[in-house]
């Protein structure tokens, strides 16, 4: 008889602990969703970025709000500034206005060329996110200087605490996403 209840015990146990780890999971998926899928998927791919960072990024940017405007005058998903998109055109041969900037297919494409763009200039996850943050100018400088760089190619120390923050918070978010909905079946 003991043995039954142990067992009922240990069924009931097991039971409790995959329904909360089920609810636990869903509640994960609510707070970093999966949007705009088609479009991180295209322009994450032909920049040679994971779309787990790509989610990352837009949710620490905008948290999927397409029409997010930032204290300094970036916008959309990826938060892009006119300068930027600008520049963007410049190297791609993108037309598309900077109105367009609030579109999601526009503000992925612009944000995924220019991440691409970024980690391949640095090769470094940290010093991209740095340079997208506080812009290529502070970052090149931060590198150059002894007191944040002991090599010129990886940051040690980020001068700035919003930029610091940022980068931290976006490996973060990546490294849910990635757990979330790009854990590889072993």
């Amino acid at each position: 008889m003991k043995i039954k209840k142990l067992i009922a015990l240990i069924i009931a146990f097991t039971l409790a602990v995959t329904v909360v780890s089920l609810t636990f999971v869903s509640l994960l998926k609510v707070l970093y969703p999966l949007r705009y899928e088609e479009y991180v998927e295209v322009y994450s791919e032909k920049n040679n970025i994971s779309p787990a960072f790509v989610y990352a990024v837009i949710e620490c940017e905008s948290g999927f709000d397409s029409n997010a405007v930032s204290s300094v005058g970036a916008t959309g998903l990826m938060q892009i500034m006119p300068d930027t998109f600008d520049w963007i055109k410049t190297k791609t041969g993108y037309t598309e206005s900077y109105s367009l900037a609030t579109d999601p297919e526009v503000s992925i494409k612009f944000g995924c060329f220019l991440y691409g763009y970024l980690l391949s200039k640095y090769g470094r996850v940290q010093e991209a996110l740095a340079a997208y943050h506080a812009g290529i100018g502070n970052t090149d400088k931060w590198l150059s200087d002894s007191r944040y760089s002991a090599d010129g190619k990886a940051l040690h120390t980020v001068p700035f605490p919003a930029t610091d923050k940022y980068i931290k918070k976006v490996m973060l978010t990546e490294k849910i996403y990635e757990k979330l909905y790009f854990r590889k079946e072993q």
